[in-house]
């Protein structure tokens, strides 16, 4: 299952607000298509957000009409400006964006013609990229569950939110794979319910056994005992790990660490953001009203009531038992480890 395929200068994109129900397909074939997409969560999970800004430069650059290079790259990062201010908590929106820039940069004393195609390259290198580092993802993160664990999931982090395989679910999947029996409470993730919607429906077309639960159930479940660990995806990680992820994953690490069950972060190395210090340095995104107030156009709530609504949650460090990526795994203390990775790179 993929997100997203970029063919003949077109970007398609399943319409994830659309799903379980309906099956849609966009076809976008300018960079502010792509950038929309991207800010109505047309497309979303942090990779998969990615890889679709790096397609939307590609559709970009080859709209630009032009021999004289100084025109070209000040268009250049005028797309990129466009992508980047689309949503503000997923660093692989940023890191990849920065990633094509610097590739077109790296050719400038090519011509345009041949920008153009090294830009395409780089944007099909990482989508590549995306799919072998989930795999990879998923072969170590085997190693930490047992035969017959439940394990609970928290948004998706799924192909859906991938270029496939998923990052969380890439550690499920590859469990399951390998044939030990394993089950799945997904939380179903208010007020966009991912869960529900998203990774209930990827989990079932694999044949993995999935049980959907409201979000303040998941306490109950691991106090019953019924939970043996918790796998989350990322949207940013800092240098000391603390992790921002879906809202209410934090309240899920906390609950865990009270019952003394694992909390693993799965996630590529291209989600650490390398620049900042903690978590606090991360910017939460704040979402439409709407999203709390109703279900698709199902009004919930009464009409002028004030709303909160963060998209992301930040998760401390000291409530991760390790995370998860396509280099190895890395355990306490991360400022240590994530600066071992950093250096290796």
């Amino acid at each position: 299952m993929r997100p997203l395929y970029y063919e003949d200068g077109v970007l398609k994109l399943i319409d994830q607000t659309k799903l379980p129900a309906n099956t849609v397909w966009h076809e976008l074939k300018s960079y502010e298509q792509v950038a929309k997409a991207i800010k109505d969560m047309i497309v979303r999970g942090a990779p998969a957000i990615g890889v679709s800004a790096a397609y939307g430069i590609v559709i970009g650059v080859n709209g630009i009409v032009t021999d004289d290079k100084d025109v070209f790259f000040k268009e250049l990062n005028n797309i990129a400006d466009v992508m980047k201010n689309t949503r503000p908590t997923a660093v692989n929106l940023f890191w990849a964006v920065d990633r094509i820039v610097e590739k077109a940069y790296q050719n400038k004393d090519k011509s345009i013609d041949e920008i153009k195609k090294e830009v395409l390259r780089e944007a099909q290198i990482m989508d590549q990229e995306d799919v072998e580092n989930n795999r990879k993802i998923g072969e170590f993160g085997n190693s930490l569950i047992k035969p017959k664990d439940t394990i609970l999931t928290h948004c998706n982090a799924g192909s859906l939110a991938t270029c496939g395989y998923g990052t969380a679910l890439s550690v499920i999947r590859a469990a399951h794979e390998a044939g030990k029996e394993i089950n799945v409470f997904a939380n179903e993730t208010r007020p966009y319910l991912q869960g529900a919607r998203l990774t209930a429906y990827e989990l079932m077309q694999d044949g993995i056994p999935v049980t959907l639960i409201c979000d303040n159930m998941a306490g109950y479940f691991m106090h019953k005992g019924e939970i043996n660990c918790c796998i989350v995806g990322a949207d940013r990680i800092a240098s000391n790990g603390d992790t921002a992820n879906k809202i209410g994953t934090y309240t899920i690490a906390v609950l865990a660490m009270e019952n003394n069950i694992p909390f693993y972060v799965a996630a590529p190395v291209s989600t650490i953001d390398f620049g900042i210090a903690t978590g606090d340095e991360i910017i939460i995104e704040e979402r439409n009203h709407k999203e709390v107030t109703h279900i698709r156009e199902i009004q919930l709530a009464p009409e002028g009531v004030n709303v909160k609504n963060p998209a992301f949650d930040v998760t401390p460090n000291h409530y991760i038992t390790a995370i998860i990526t396509e280099m190895g795994i890395l355990y306490p203390p991360f400022s240590e480890s994530i600066k071992s990775l950093k250096e290796s790179l």
